[in-house]
């Protein structure tokens, strides 16, 4: 029987950039992690013709972006409806976002053409959100720092609780 040939001092930085290597081709092959919503709506186009509401013909693919059943529901989209031509747009696109990051642009046969490999802006804006006590008011805002919603809540001087 054969011994496996032990790794030396002189073999090992070799395995060392063959693993480097291969790391570095798998992150510029990488999967892209977020497209705008004109990017998905130029996907959306294509798919189904920017129908958000369309089931296809076959009943196998639901929505704007033609998203199967179970990898709608592999992905979370059943948070949101049970189908993805149920949810809104924001909510496909959301679900899209996470199935983009998790299967590339591949996932999409109308993806080339449309961007969604190389554009990485992130489709909707993170939301924060502050409280005033004086006023018993809770205010949102985006990444602008602009205030898009507010509420009042209980009175002044009561504290929020998170849960």
């Amino acid at each position: 029987m054969p011994k496996n040939k032990p790794t030396t001092r002189h073999t090992r930085p070799l395995l060392t950039l063959a693993i480097s290597v291969a790391a570095l081709t798998a992150a510029s092959q990488g999967l892209a992690h977020a497209a705008s919503v004109s990017t998905w709506d130029k996907v959306a186009q294509c798919e189904s013709t920017g129908n958000w509401t369309v089931v296809s013909a076959n009943g196998l693919y639901y929505g704007g972006l033609q998203i199967s059943l179970p990898t709608w529901k592999a992905y979370g989209g059943t948070t949101y409806a049970s189908r993805p031509d149920l949810a809104t747009k924001k909510q496909q696109i959301l679900i899209a976002e996470k199935i983009l990051a998790g299967q590339g642009a591949g996932a999409w046969t109308c993806a080339p053409g449309t961007g969604l490999s190389t554009d990485h802006t992130k489709p909707y804006a993170d939301s924060i959100g502050a409280y005033d006590p004086n006023t018993a008011t809770f205010y949102e805002s985006n990444d602008n720092v602009n205030v898009s919603g507010s509420a009042r809540f209980g009175n002044p001087g009561w504290l929020p609780l998170a849960g």
